[in-house]
């Protein structure tokens, strides 16, 4: 094991700046994931990490080492592609054995290739699958091989990029849970990128938001999830994305949905009169069936139409006319309401966030330090 510490990693191809700037650092044991969308520059850095690009600015330190001009075989890390990159002509014993003959890793004797496959196979549940070709496994099992292939040999840093993102979501989640178990047993220092929050909120000791090729927040899932540092990471966590309610500062409360709904706000949040904001409420979050009469401490109350209804298996996905203004909620069957009914929406000030206000396609920074403080006022 060792830790992994990135400083000012740039990477252009021609023009185009796929990494810029990012900064890292991975403690030793520990399970850190790069979340963000296609094309945010994840891939490109874990291939600049270990050694298969090169990179044109910044620093690498593996391990207490400089990985300046080092060779990516000297490097002591191990890397899982997206695809499984499989052997097919190898049984999965014969697979798994590969990178413990390898020269440039270290060979191992016959029976400490056994005892590291039996280990792993073991945590993997595929001890059953040694004598079977790629060809013969289902999708699930040719991905616990890859990873496998991965563990098998020790390193000081393991990369695993995107390893489940061709599974269904059934074998996804599994997967996750065998990979929050393996990485607790083992204690290996990883860095594992995805585009997938639930995987990023599951997995993550710590969790690193990456946007255009910088990261954007670092910091625990719990943190990162409740105090989103900018309406890009408040809508990259969720699904449906948060809602972001236009709104204005007057006389000490925040207004939206043409001024129908009033928010309460301390002064440390540090907003001026006139100010644009912009709210923001989990669709998750808020719940239906509200007392449509005062509304008490602690709480937002909303009335809306019921504009569209969608049934997803045990829970509801409405889309509630607040004033004009959309808003998204999700509630359980029993809780929904038919389209063109009247709703009255309920959720804790705690739960509100707080942005800067901005156009629709520009991401603004949080207001204040924590929504929780919504909710002390009040």
């Amino acid at each position: 094991m060792g830790t992994l510490k990135v400083q000012g990693l740039r990477k252009k191809y021609g023009k185009t700046t796929a990494v810029d700037g990012v900064d890292l650092a991975v403690e030793n044991g520990e399970f850190f994931v790069v979340l963000g969308p296609s094309g945010a520059g994840k891939t490109t850095t874990l291939k600049c990490i270990a050694g298969l690009l090169e990179f044109d600015d910044g620093w690498i330190e593996i391990a207490g080492r400089n990985m300046s001009g080092v060779e990516p075989y000297h490097r002591n890390v191990a890397m899982a592609f997206e695809s499984y990159a499989l052997y097919p002509q190898k049984t999965v014993f014969e697979n798994l054995a590969s990178p413990l003959r390898s020269g440039r890793t270290g060979r191992y004797g016959a029976e400490e290739r056994r005892r590291r496959i039996q280990t792993v196979t073991d945590t993997l549940g595929i001890s059953h699958l040694w004598e079977r070709f790629p060809r013969e496994l289902s999708n699930g099992q040719r991905q616990r091989v890859a990873l496998g292939r991965v563990l098998v040999r020790p390193a000081d840093v393991y990369l695993l990029d995107e390893p489940l993102s061709h599974l269904d979501a059934k074998l996804r989640a599994a997967m996750r849970a065998e990979l929050k178990q393996l990485g607790e047993l083992a204690d290996i220092t990883t860095l594992y990128v995805t585009h997938d929050y639930q995987e990023a909120l599951a997995l993550g000791d710590r969790v690193a938001v990456l946007r255009d090729g910088r990261i954007v927040q670092v910091d625990t899932p719990e943190q990162v999830w409740h105090q989103p540092v900018d309406t890009f990471v408040a809508r990259a966590l969720g699904q449906p994305e948060m809602n972001l309610l236009d709104g204005r500062v007057d006389g000490g409360r925040i207004r939206v949905a043409g001024g129908t709904v009033s928010i309460p706000v301390p002064p440390a949040l540090g907003v001026q009169q006139r100010q644009a904001v912009r709210v923001g409420l989990r669709p998750r979050d808020i719940s239906t069936g509200a007392d449509p009469g005062a509304e008490p401490p602690g709480r937002l109350r909303m009335r809306g139409t019921v504009r569209l209804a969608e049934r997803l298996g045990r829970s509801v996905e409405m889309s509630v006319d607040v004033a004009g203004t959309p808003v998204i909620v999700v509630v359980s069957s029993d809780n929904a309401r038919p389209e063109g009914d009247e709703v009255d929406l309920d959720i804790a000030l705690e739960h509100v966030h707080v942005f800067a206000g901005g156009e629709p396609d520009v991401d603004t920074p949080r207001l204040g330090a924590a929504g929780i403080e919504l909710g002390k006022q009040a």
